[in-house]
């Protein structure tokens, strides 16, 4: 991809890349602005699993969420020679053995395990929480420090896997809160423990934590109350304000972004009901009605 994000003669933005004569040129007024580039795309194209295996001349990008970053050797699995041929009933056999053994040795030691167990786990919580590939890769990375450091030893694996994610979630500004994560995490990791352990993790390894900005909770609460975007643009500008006057400091994010959408939306004549605002945030009704009051009694909110 050209680094050129506009036409240097016409000013147009509506550039285009013929990757047939390795050209970008400008659709308004037809500027070639480079002759050299390259179609960083496979040439070749596969229908299924193995025409993909055939063709490649690659293997799988490094990737932390494997527990052996993709870097190892790994053995077929089609039962078949390198000519193509079906194996025999007894070397077939014999490459099940010798592959048992092989994965053996991969998961030799208790690090190993432990981190296999770990990213399986992420795997499946990422799906649920509908996490990105970069955000499990730093999830990985992270917990994968804190293995090396031996922080692990004597701790639940899920507690510390859920303080890791959240750690990451924190420092990408993804609203989730620990509550959701443990109930994610399932039985083997409670909501005060997570809080300990990552209150540890974050003492340990020296990690600078953002807090969370209760703006970043305002989409995800508008999508499930059926918000329109204006409401959302003003519960904004009243959280804003709200932080300059440092009437949100000490409060809990997910409270305080539900009250300003609570207020946001009365305001703008869409009204919902504090039980709605409430389960769609959760957080107790009792929450959000004092929330409501502070923001009310200390915002000007004819300048909203």
């Amino acid at each position: 991809m050209t680094e050129k994000s506009k036409c240097s003669d016409c000013g147009s933005k509506r550039l285009k890349e013929d990757y047939g004569r390795g050209e970008v040129y400008c659709e308004d007024c037809g500027l070639v602005l480079d002759d050299k580039i390259i179609d960083e795309g496979m040439e070749w194209r596969a229908f299924t699993h193995e025409e993909s295996q055939e063709k490649a001349r690659t293997g799988s990008s490094h990737s932390y969420t494997r527990v052996d970053k993709n870097l190892s050797t790994e053995i077929d699995q089609f039962g078949r020679d390198s000519r193509g041929k079906k194996l025999s009933s007894e070397k077939k056999a014999k490459m099940n053995s010798i592959t048992r053994w092989h994965k053996r040795l991969i998961y030799s030691d208790s690090k190993a395990r432990n981190l296999s167990v770990a990213l399986s786990q992420l795997k499946r919580m990422s799906s649920v929480l509908g996490l990105s590939q970069s955000v499990m890769e730093e999830t990985s990375r992270l917990y994968r420090r804190i293995l090396e450091k031996g922080l692990v030893k004597g701790r639940v694996i899920e507690e510390i896997l859920v303080a890791t994610l959240y750690i990451v979630c924190r420092k990408r500004g993804i609203p989730r809160t620990l509550e959701e994560l443990s109930d994610v995490a399932g039985s083997g990791a409670s909501e005060k423990a997570i809080g300990r352990t990552y209150r540890m993790l974050k003492s340990e390894l020296n990690l600078d934590v953002p807090l969370p900005d209760p703006a970043e909770f305002v989409p995800r609460y508008a999508a499930k109350l059926e918000l329109s975007g204006t409401i959302q643009q003003k519960a904004k500008r009243i959280l804003k304000e709200a932080k300059e006057k440092r009437i949100v400091s000490g409060k809990g994010p997910t409270g305080v972004a539900a009250a300003a959408l609570y207020l946001a939306a009365k305001m703008e004549g869409e009204k919902r009901t504090q039980k709605e605002v409430s389960e769609a945030a959760s957080v107790t009704e009792v929450t959000i009605r004092n929330r409501y009051r502070e923001l009310k009694e200390n915002i000007a909110l004819e300048k909203i």
